[in-house]
């Protein structure tokens, strides 16, 4: 039969203080949440291609330039 003071006694916690590092007392609340309901993406580009692209202006440059290229062949095929 188990004994009645097999339970453990817990000693109470004892008072941790925030880390400096934790101190969001100079945030600011919902800074980002426009930009979130706006959505975002986040595209990971491949080491040579974020070396040719260095920057969004460049890659979203790059990707009208191909998306005019492609819409011209696509009229070219059907018309």
């Amino acid at each position: 039969m188990k004994d009645a003071n097999t339970k453990k006694v817990r000693s109470k916690p004892t008072a941790v203080e925030m880390r400096p590092e934790y101190d969001f007392s100079g945030g600011v609340r919902g800074k980002y949440a426009d930009q979130y309901r706006r959505g975002t993406n986040v595209v990971l580009l491949e080491p040579e291609l974020a070396k040719a692209f260095p920057d969004s202006k460049s890659v979203n440059d790059a990707l009208r330039s191909l998306l005019s290229i492609a819409t011209r062949a696509r009229t070219r095929k059907t018309g």
